[in-house]
């Protein structure tokens, strides 16, 4: 203990953060490969990205989100 703190505790929490934010630097440039492979390939990358975050939404959400947007553009005349 150092002045009321765990210091090997303390120190095993950092590496551990340290760690993972390595992997997830490696995990970003991987995924930025794929979009580039993507894109190669004729995807619009924009539109995967879209869709990607589309699909973590649960369905009901989803639902519930596009009924408001469709009441909002119908608001907006569009």
């Amino acid at each position: 203990n150092s002045g009321g703190v765990a210091a090997k505790h303390l120190r095993s929490l950092v590496e551990r953060i340290e760690k993972m934010e390595e992997e997830r630097k490696g995990f970003v440039s991987n995924i930025r490969d794929i979009f580039t492979e993507s894109a190669s390939a004729g995807f619009d990358v924009k539109v995967m990205k879209r869709l990607i975050k589309l699909r973590r939404i649960p369905p009901a959400e989803a639902d519930e989100q596009d009924a408001l947007l469709d009441t909002y553009r119908r608001a907006l005349g569009n």
